[in-house]
């Protein structure tokens, strides 16, 4: 019966993956069309030479690249429209790059039209095949009979995005966990495919998993904050027992010496591109009320040293004149209308690559957070300032998977799992990841109206 069940689990992911496959293969026959074109129209060499191929494989490696970082094929997962979105951004990046190399390779600047013509047909193709790629998913994926167990009403809802998605789970039963045993959990675990878990002891969960495991069920289980430092262990070999080594996160000096040119290269860069942009938004923000154009606020970087970080004022001169510290929340009164436009584009961080220049920030790491707010999230989450083994970032892991308002428990791990898994390859993956999380109004909402941080006041917020 479980080989049986294996093997038609593997039929239907085998279909979703030929799915993929095939749209990408259409994508990357349009632009070989695209391509024939340009060759055929401007008089360039054979269309089946080598030059031919080579720009083929650029697009594909692009691509690809490109879908993978915006997780464009999360089928049964992701809103219909967001997959949209993640993959026209993905045939854009590859298009531009693809005209960007061409024009180089040729010495020429050709018309953009046919690309541009390209664009809109790719996203009528992504469009079609999406949705008849998701159809097919929950045609062959029904709902599981899913279990959710957990401790606390914050464990509930931090469980929410997951337990929510009806079209994936259907919830047979939700407890909460008190001084329960495993036997005493045990008949309720009958009959369910999934079990979620959330805020569990060490002993239950382990359990649980052994029991997912044995039984061939899945299991989503939210990790706590020492799960996410382990993910960063190091095995150790010179031991005849199993040993994890963990120990204060440090960059390498090649990594190190390699960060440090990409940020200045990254600030350098964007501060000569985007100066036209940062210009008239400090001329809008001058004429509108007159106040100053920066707002410099102190933040915590490595080590909890403090800077100024500079950002465009997006809020009226006297929005804290009261002296409490606060997150900006939806509706905010406080901010003005040339600040609304300049938040909603992220225009205003862009000073901020002033501070990655002096070296106060890095491209990639984990937000800096005020002071006085980073206090407030210490009273009851202690292990919040291993955020501040590396220094702080202008983006970041929790920033792209994250929101604004996300729990200062989760935008610790997030940033733990970055930290502990810091790389070049992961630093340019999250670069690019964050293009797409700019014109993503849900990862700008600010916080609750009556709360001053991102921290549910009113909600157990106990750590596991």
């Amino acid at each position: 019966m479980g080989e049986k069940r294996e093997f038609s689990e593997y039929a239907k992911s085998s279909l979703i993956r030929i799915s993929k496959f095939a749209h990408i293969l259409l994508n990357v026959f349009l632009q070989a069309v695209c391509l024939y074109y340009y060759n055929t129209e401007h008089n360039n060499s054979d269309v089946g030479s080598r030059r031919f191929a080579l720009f083929v494989v650029l697009y594909t490696a692009v691509l690809c690249f490109s879908l993978r970082t915006y997780r464009a094929y999360s089928f049964g997962m992701s809103r219909v429209t967001m997959l949209v979105y993640s993959q026209s951004l993905s045939v854009l990046i590859a298009g531009a790059s693809f005209y960007i190399v061409f024009v180089i390779a040729n010495s020429t600047v050709f018309t953009p039209v046919p690309l541009i013509i390209l664009l809109a047909v790719q996203f009528l193709c992504n469009m079609a095949c999406t949705v008849l790629i998701n159809k097919l998913y929950f045609a062959l994926n029904k709902p599981r009979k899913a279990t959710v167990f957990y401790t606390g009403q914050a464990e509930l809802i931090r469980l929410s995005d997951i337990a929510e998605r009806r079209k994936n789970f259907d919830l047979s039963g939700i407890y909460e966990v008190g001084q329960d045993s495993f036997e005493d959990i045990l008949p309720k675990l009958a009959g369910s495919e999934v079990v979620l878990v959330a805020g569990l002891s060490s002993e239950l969960r382990n359990a649980i998993l052994q029991y997912c495991l044995e039984s061939g069920k899945q299991c989503y289980a939210l990790p706590c904050t020492g799960d996410i430092i382990m993910m960063g262990a190091r095995h150790m070999d010179m031991f005849s027992v199993p040993v994890f080594s963990v120990s204060r996160a440090t960059l390498k000096i090649e990594y190190a010496v390699i960060k440090r040119a990409l940020d200045i290269f990254c600030s350098l860069a964007g501060i000569i591109v985007l100066s036209p942009v940062m210009l008239v938004t400090a001329l809008a923000i001058a004429l509108y009320d007159r106040g100053p154009v920066l707002y410099r606020q102190t933040r915590l970087t490595r080590g909890g040293k403090e800077f100024e970080i500079l950002k465009f004022r997006s809020m009226r001169v006297d929005a804290e004149n009261d002296g409490v510290a606060r997150l900006a929340t939806d509706n905010d009164d406080r901010i003005t209308p040339v600040g609304k436009v300049i938040r909603a584009c992220r225009v205003d961080e862009l000073p901020q690559l002033f501070n990655i220049l002096k070296g106060d920030m890095t491209v990639v790491g984990p937000r800096p957070e005020r002071p006085e707010i980073a206090r407030q999230y210490e009273q009851v989450l202690p292990e919040f300032n291993l955020r501040l083994q590396v220094k702080a970032g202008l983006t970041g892991f929790a920033q792209v998977y994250g929101r604004y308002n996300t729990e200062p428990r989760d935008k610790l791990q997030m940033d733990l799992m970055y930290i502990n898994r810091m790389s070049l390859a992961q630093d340019l993956k999250l670069i690019f990841a964050t293009v797409k999380i700019l014109f993503l109004k849900e990862s700008t909402h600010g916080t609750a109206e009556g709360q001053t941080t991102a921290m549910a006041e009113n909600k157990d917020t106990t750590t596991v």
